[in-house]
């Protein structure tokens, strides 16, 4: 199967301004919107078969990019909330 990476937009559509808000202006989101980034790309090569890996190391990436993600939003509903 091949994955489609995806931007936090097309995960969140309808927190678009938030996400652009959270982007700009809290340094935490901003490391996880690039620790996702980062991830969902090495999962992306991977699973198009353009870089090599065990399946073990693509579990854990994938793993890694949903724990990163459930923290994303996590951090969108908070900041609904305030």
């Amino acid at each position: 199967m091949t994955h489609i990476a995806q931007d936090l937009h097309e995960i969140f559509p309808d927190d678009a301004e938030l996400l652009r808000r959270l982007k700009a202006d809290d340094r935490h989101f901003q490391a996880l919107a690039a620790r996702f980034d980062t991830l969902d790309t090495s999962v992306h090569h991977i699973e198009a078969e353009d870089e090599a890996a065990s399946d073990v190391r693509l579990e854990s990436l994938k793993k890694q990019r949903l724990a990163v993600l459930d923290e994303i939003a996590a951090t969108l509903t908070q900041a609904r909330a305030a």
